[in-house]
C-alpha cells in the first residue's frame, strides 16, 4: 500500500490541472448540493420545523389577574403532561395611536396593542428571534413584534429609534424588533414597565407530552387549569389554529423549493460523474505505464481510485463548509419574506444535509472512478496505453469527412464532429447543459408570474398614493370634508386619473363563530382590474368576490350563497360569483349592512408620469386633516422568489459550465498531438479557440434545445403545486409567460453556458507552442 500511496501522491501533485479541475468542481457542486439538501430539508413541513427550533407553545393561555394569583400560575409548569412552560407573564392591551402606527411600517392604524412584560426573549419556550436592536430592559423600552423585512431593521424607515406615546403613559422609544412562532404579543416591555400599563390578565406558555391532535390540546390544557379558580381562564389558543392559518403561506414556496433542490442535486451529481469519469479514461495511459511496471491490477485500480479522491475529499469539506455560510442567509431570506406572519425564525439545516454531502460526494466521485477504471483492470497494458490517446477512426471521423462538405470555415466544421469520437462524454455533457438550461427556464417563467402577482396584490400601477382620514382621538387635524367630498376633492386635485375610496367592515357569517372583515371600494375601477382569476366581478347588489384562501377556509365554491349580519342584526344574504387574488367587494354590500358606513381611506391612481410627492403635497394643502402616503411597498414574497430563484439559477449554471470547462481540458489533453499538427500546418490560435468553443457551443445548443421544454413542464407542474398549496388562483394573464423571442433566448441559454465554460481552456490549448506539444508526445 505504500508504493500505492506514493504513485498516488506523485499522480495528484504531476496532474495538478486535473486535480484542480476535480477539486474545484466537488467544491462547487458540493455548494450547490448543500443548499439543494437544505431546500429539500426546510421545505418540508415549514411550520413544523420552525416551531420545533423555536419551541413554540403548544398552547398560549390568558388568565384573568384578578382570580389567580402568580403563584398559582407558576405550580401549574408542573403538572403531569407538561413538557416545558413560560410565565406567567404580566399581559395588557392598550391602544395605539394613529399617529404612531403612520410612522411605523408594519403596525395597523389605531387599535389594541398587546403587551406582554418579558425579561429575555429566550426560556423554555417560545424563544423570540430578536433581529434587531436589543432588548427592552429597563423603563420606557419597548421591543416590537414586526417582520423580519427587507430594509425594516435599518434605514430611514427602521422603527428603531422612534417613540410611542401610549395614552397616560411617557413616551416609549423601540430599543428592538423581534418576531415569535406562536404569535403571543404584538409588543414586549421590561417586567418592571408593564406595571405602569397595568395589566389585567397573565400570559402562560405550555408545551405538553402530547399535543399531536386537537383531543390531546384540549385534554393538556384541562390537566393544567384544574384547580384553578373558576373563570379564571380567559382565553387559550392552541397552535394547531395557528398552523391552519399560517401554514397556507410557506407552503406556497414547498413546490419550487422542491423543484430547485431536485434540480441543484440531478446537476451536482451529474457534472461530479462527468468529471470524474473522464478523468479516469483521460488516465488510461498512466494506469497502462503502471500496469508495465509491475503494479497489479488491483494496485492500478487503487492509486486512481486514490488519485481522484484526495482532491474531491478536499474539495467536499470546503464545498460543504462553503454551503453552510451560503445556504443559511438564503433560506433566512426565503422564509423571512415568506409572508409567515409571526412566523419567522430562521430556519437551520439539519446536521444530516452536512452529512451527507462531506460524506456522499467523495462517495459519488469513487463510484464515478470506479466503473471506468475497472474497465483498465481488465486491459492488457498496452491496450490501456492506446486507450489513454485520443480516439481515432469509427464514427468520429466519419462524420467529421462529412461535415468537411459543409460551406462553413474548416475550423467550425472540426469543431461541430469533436464531440463524436467521445460520444459518453458528449452526451453527459448534454445532459448537464439541459439541467441548466431547465433551470433558467423554470426559474424565468416562475419570476414572471411573481413579479406580476406581486405587481396585482400591491397595487403596483393602480395605486401610487394611499390617502387616511385624521381622527382627533389620536392627535391629529379632522378632515374639513366629509366621506363623499372628500373623494370628490381628492379626484379634482391635478394629475388625479382615478379614486376609490374604500372601506372596512367586521360582520358575521350566520354558521360561522368567526367574523368575517369586508373590504369594500365605492367608485373609480382601478383596484378591481386585473385581479379576477375565475368568474366574474360583481354586477348587481347581492355579489361578492372572494379570495382563494377565504373560500378554502369556509369550504365554499363560486354560486354558493351565505348570510352576512351586521352588529345592530341587519342581515344581508350574498351570492359568491367570482375569485380574486385580492380586492374589495362593492359599496352596497357594506351599506346593505351598515347604511352608514363611511370609507376608512382612499386610493388614488395618478396620471402616467405624475409626481406623487407634488399630489400629495397639494393633498396636504386642500385638506390639514387628510394624511396622504406613497404606495410603494414591495412584495415581499415576490422578492423572495426572485432572489432565491436567481441565486440558485447561477448557481447551478456555474456548476454545468464547470462541466463544459472539464470536458475540453480533457479534450484538448487527449487532442495535443492533432492540436499540434493543426497549428504545424497553419491553423491559428483565434482558429483553435473557436474549434474548441464551437464543438462545445453544439452540445450547448441540443442542451438548450432539450432543456427548454424540461423547464417548461417543470413550470406547467409547480404552478398548480403552488395554487393548490397556497389556496391561490392566478388569473390566466399571469401563466401567459412563454413566448417566441423570449423560447428563442432561452434555447440559446446553452449555447451561453457552454461558451462560457469552454472558453478559458480552449484559450489556454490555443496559446500552446508547437514544439512543446510535439514533444510531450
Amino acid at each position: 500500500m505504500s508504493a500505492v500511496w506514493r504513485a498516488s501522491r506523485a499522480a495528484v501533485r504531476r496532474r495538478r490541472l486535473q486535480t484542480a479541475v476535480i477539486g474545484v468542481v466537488v467544491l462547487v457542486s458540493s455548494t450547490a448540493l448543500v443548499v439543494a439538501l437544505g431546500l429539500l430539508d426546510v421545505a418540508s413541513g415549514p411550520f413544523d420545523r420552525l416551531f420545533g427550533q423555536a419551541h413554540g407553545a403548544h398552547v398560549v393561555a390568558t388568565f384573568d389577574a384578578a382570580k389567580v394569583s402568580r403563584a398559582e400560575l407558576a405550580r401549574t409548569a408542573h403538572r403531569p403532561g407538561v413538557r416545558a412552560a413560560a410565565g406567567p407573564f404580566p399581559e395588557a392591551v392598550v391602544e395605539m395611536p394613529q399617529n404612531a402606527a403612520s410612522r411605523i411600517p408594519g403596525l395597523a392604524p389605531g387599535g389594541p396593542l398587546t403587551v406582554v412584560g418579558r425579561a429575555a426573549p429566550g426560556g423554555p419556550v417560545d424563544r423570540l428571534d430578536l433581529f434587531a436592536g436589543h432588548w427592552a430592559t429597563g423603563p420606557g423600552q419597548l421591543v416590537l413584534a414586526l417582520p423580519d423585512a427587507p430594509g425594516l431593521a435599518e434605514g430611514p424607515n427602521s422603527p428603531i429609534g422612534k417613540r410611542i406615546r401610549l395614552p397616560g403613559l411617557a413616551p416609549l422609544t423601540v430599543v428592538g424588533l423581534a418576531a415569535g412562532v406562536s404569535g403571543t404579543a404584538q409588543a414586549w416591555v421590561s417586567p418592571q414597565q408593564i406595571e405602569a400599563l397595568h395589566p389585567t390578565t397573565y400570559q402562560m406558555l405550555y408545551r405538553f407530552e402530547r399535543a399531536a391532535t386537537a383531543d390531546q390540546i384540549t385534554a393538556g390544557t384541562a390537566a393544567v387549569t384544574a384547580g384553578l379558580p373558576s373563570g379564571s381562564l380567559v382565553a387559550h389558543q392552541s397552535y394547531l389554529t395557528l398552523k391552519a392559518q399560517v401554514a397556507a403561506s410557506p407552503n406556497a414556496f414547498v413546490p419550487f423549493l422542491m423543484a430547485f433542490g431536485i434540480l441543484g442535486l440531478l446537476v451536482a451529481v451529474l457534472i461530479v460523474g462527468n468529471v470524474v469519469s473522464g478523468a479516469v479514461v483521460s488516465g488510461f495511459r498512466h494506469i497502462g505505464v503502471l500496469k508495465s511496471l509491475g503494479f497489479t491490477p488491483r494496485q492500478v485500480v487503487a492509486v486512481y481510485l486514490v488519485m481522484v479522491c484526495v482532491p474531491a475529499t478536499a474539495g467536499a469539506l470546503a464545498g460543504t463548509a462553503l454551503g453552510a455560510v451560503v445556504a443559511r442567509p438564503l433560506l433566512h431570506q426565503v422564509f423571512q419574506g415568506a409572508d409567515l406572519g409571526t412566523v419567522l425564525v430562521a430556519p437551520a439545516i439539519a446536521s444530516w444535509v452536512y452529512a451527507t454531502t462531506a460524506l456522499g460526494m467523495p462517495a459519488v466521485v469513487l463510484l464515478a472512478a470506479l466503473i471506468p477504471a475497472l474497465r483498465a483492470h481488465r486491459l492488457p497494458a498496452a491496450r490501456a496505453i492506446s486507450a489513454g490517446s485520443a480516439p481515432s477512426g469509427g464514427r468520429g471521423s466519419t462524420i467529421q469527412r462529412r461535415l468537411a462538405g459543409v460551406r462553413l470555415p474548416r475550423s467550425v466544421t472540426l469543431g461541430l464532429g469533436l464531440p463524436f469520437a467521445r460520444p459518453g462524454r458528449a452526451l453527459l455533457t448534454v445532459c448537464a447543459v439541459l439541467l441548466g438550461v431547465a433551470t433558467v427556464t423554470f426559474a424565468t417563467g416562475l419570476s414572471a408570474t411573481m413579479v406580476s402577482y406581486g405587481d396585482a396584490v400591491e397595487g403596483v400601477g393602480k395605486v401610487q398614493v394611499l390617502v387616511q382620514r385624521g381622527e382627533a382621538r389620536f392627535g391629529q387635524k379632522d378632515p374639513r370634508h366629509g366621506d363623499a367630498a372628500t373623494q370628490t376633492l381628492l379626484r379634482s386635485l391635478p394629475h388625479a386619473a382615478d379614486v376609490s375610496a374604500v372601506g372596512f367592515a367586521d360582520v358575521r357569517m350566520l354558521g360561522q363563530s368567526q367574523d368575517v372583515s369586508i373590504e369594500a371600494a365605492r367608485g373609480g375601477r382601478s383596484v378591481l382590474q386585473d385581479d379576477l382569476a375565475r368568474g366574474r366581478w360583481m354586477r348587481a347588489p347581492g355579489e361578492v368576490v372572494a379570495s382563494g384562501r377565504f373560500l378554502s377556509k369556509y369550504g365554499l365554491r363560486l354560486g354558493d350563497s351565505f348570510t352576512l349580519a351586521a352588529a345592530d342584526g341587519r342581515q344581508e344574504r350574498v351570492t359568491l360569483v367570482g375569485e380574486v387574488m385580492s380586492g374589495p367587494a362593492d359599496w352596497t354590500t357594506v351599506t346593505a349592512l351598515i347604511p352608514d358606513a363611511q370609507a376608512d381611506q382612499y386610493w388614488v391612481r395618478l396620471t402616467p408620469g405624475a409626481d406623487v410627492g407634488a399630489y400629495m403635497t397639494a393633498v396636504r394643502a386642500a385638506d390639514p386633516g387628510l394624511y396622504p402616503s406613497g404606495k410603494t411597498s414591495v412584495n415581499a414574497g415576490t422578492v423572495t422568489v426572485i432572489s432565491s430563484a436567481s441565486a440558485l439559477t447561477l448557481m447551478l449554471s456555474v456548476v454545468a459550465a464547470m462541466g463544459v470547462f472539464n470536458t475540453v481540458v480533457l479534450s484538448s489533453r487527449e487532442r495535443r498531438r492533432d492540436l499540434g499538427t493543426l497549428k504545424s500546418i497553419g491553423m491559428t490560435p483565434r482558429q483553435v479557440t473557436v474549434m474548441l468553443v464551437v464543438s462545445m457551443a453544439g452540445l450547448g445548443l441540443l442542451g438548450g434545445l432539450l432543456g427548454l421544454p424540461l423547464g417548461v413542464a417543470a413550470y406547467r407542474l409547480v404552478i398548480p403545486m403552488t395554487e393548490h398549496s397556497a389556496h391561490l388562483a392566478f388569473p390566466a394573464r399571469m401563466l401567459d409567460v412563454w413566448h417566441p423571442v423570449s423560447m428563442a433566448l432561452l434555447a440559446l441559454a446553452g449555447v451561453a453556458i457552454a461558451a462560457l465554460g469552454a472558453v478559458i481552456p480552449a484559450r489556454a490549448a490555443a496559446r500552446q507552442t508547437i514544439a512543446r506539444v510535439l514533444r510531450t508526445e
